[in-house]
């Protein structure tokens, strides 16, 4: 009687097929992802957007390939923290899962920082400031409360930036085609502009273009709904990567075709925004509020899981727990830590421009991806795979100490990428562990002086709460919704 009634217990569905998986995490990136990034991308790679975009998806194809892989072995966790600590050492999973708290941090602020910049574009009468703490109080406010979107609304949200982006792609056609230009050069600047090219600031900007697909690894999230998983969570993880990269190539590549490199925006953080109105005058109104829709989504949602994060980490007493490991009872929401997140958030917002919070943000996000392809790398090449780990970790030393000299010298770039090619026929995670740190290497050095600071003052948290890394790992993993 005791194993009818196990089996007959009520179990998740495998209803998922792969491309529904992949519309899942194309909804959970967004169709509207680089439009926000735009400016700052323009700015810091001189113009050249969609070569900036194109380079981050070869690293994130490299990296969605280890996730996937990943998923296959820990098909109930999806965690960055969990791959490295249990693949590679503890102590290194502990600084891959302290990275992962200062995504959660920054996710919300920079997303506060979006929406203020776009209403005060829209009213212009009211002060940043004021918006800022407006947005700050409604995420803090609904979270409390909380409000939790539907898989349905974000379908139909999804839904909508698609249709946004269609129109965007014919109002672009008709203005780039009704107007004069220089012929053929005029459509190969976006990708290679002689008189602006400068390697550093391309490689600068496309360590920031990597904002543009974070989200890619939540589809791992899926695995005991999907229809052969060991098949499909890996391919949808990879082909999401690389349809979200191609759409956001053309959606880039048409904006820099209606608004040159030379011509500044009036503001940098909604250029998108002045781009699609130049295109199409209501674009302007329609294009900033889908935007302002989106990144409100998207910073609600980061919002309520850096509460659950410091809630996870409360309960395993790794931070106080009267504080941070409690749940409010009414609203079963961890309430004290939805308004420390938002406060953090709101401060950050009056403190940093949206192009550094990317940055930090994404400092932390290849941290956590480097140490995804080197746990994929030592279970799948190194234990499993039987070959001597010593060749391929030889190549990787070379090409990252290449990528340390002068990156103007163009024969040891050259001799970079045939290192890269030969990692990525031998040992692909390899090859993505070495272009993320390439792109890690590129942040500024502002993104570099706080995210050094935040990962130093981590690692002698950690050190301290676990007695110089022997007792109790801390646990980063998102704790089960209730």
């Amino acid at each position: 009687m005791e194993n009818t009634s196990v089996a007959s217990a009520p179990r998740l569905k495998r209803s998922l097929k792969l491309s529904d998986l992949i519309l899942y995490g194309i909804i959970v990136i967004q169709p509207v992802a680089p439009m926000s990034v735009f400016g700052v991308l323009s700015d810091r790679g001189r113009g050249h957007v969609v070569t900036t975009l194109l380079i981050a998806m070869v690293a994130m194809l490299f990296t969605a390939f280890s996730y996937g892989r990943m998923a296959r072995a820990y098909p109930s966790a999806g965690s960055a923290f969990t791959y490295v600590g249990q693949e590679i050492n503890p102590a290194v999973g502990y600084v891959t899962g302290w990275s992962m708290v200062m995504d959660y941090m920054l996710n919300p602020m920079i997303c506060i920082i979006w929406c203020s910049q776009q209403a005060h574009v829209f009213a212009p009468g009211v002060p940043y400031a004021v918006w800022a703490i407006f947005f700050g109080a409604v995420f803090t406010g609904l979270n409390i409360q909380g409000i939790k979107t539907s898989a349905r609304v974000n379908t139909v949200l999804a839904a909508g930036m698609g249709a946004v982006v269609a129109i965007f792609f014919v109002a672009a056609a008709r203005y780039i085609f009704g107007n004069p230009h220089d012929g053929a050069a005029f459509f190969t600047r976006p990708f290679y502009d002689p008189q602006m090219w400068d390697m550093k600031s391309v490689l600068g900007a496309t360590s920031i273009a990597v904002l543009s697909y974070i989200g890619f690894d939540g589809i791992s999230t899926l695995s005991e709904e999907a229809e052969n998983p060991r098949r499909n969570i890996l391919l949808a993880t990879v082909l999401t990567c690389l349809v979200i990269g191609i759409l956001s190539a053309f959606e880039v590549y048409a904006a820099q075709l209606i608004w040159p490199a030379t011509q500044p925006f009036p503001n940098s953080d909604t250029a998108f925004t002045y781009v699609a109105g130049r295109a199409w005058a209501p674009l302007f109104a329609i294009v900033g509020f889908t935007l302002l829709v989106a990144n409100f989504g998207s910073g609600m949602g980061a919002q309520i899981g850096a509460a659950r994060l410091l809630y996870g980490m409360g309960r395993s007493k790794a931070l106080p727990q009267s504080f941070f490991g409690v749940v409010d009872a009414k609203r079963h929401v961890p309430r004290n830590n939805v308004i420390f997140v938002g406060l953090i958030a709101l401060g950050g917002a009056f403190i940093i421009s949206y192009g550094l919070g990317a940055e930090m943000l994404n400092f932390g996000a290849l941290i956590a991806f480097m140490g995804v392809n080197l746990a994929a790398f030592v279970r799948y090449h190194v234990r499993e795979g039987g070959h001597s780990a010593v060749p391929p970790l030889v190549i990787t030393a070379l090409v990252i100490g290449l990528v340390l000299l002068p990156i103007q010298n163009v024969a040891l770039l050259v001799a970079a990428g045939l290192g890269l090619v030969i990692l990525a026929v031998w040992t692909p995670p390899l090859a993505g562990f070495a272009i993320c740190f390439f792109l890690w290497k590129n942040l500024s050095w502002k993104a570099w002086i706080v995210g050094g600071i935040w990962m130093i003052v981590g690692i002698a948290f950690g050190a301290i709460k676990t007695r110089g890394f022997r007792g109790n790992l801390i646990n980063f993993d998102l704790p089960e919704e209730s």
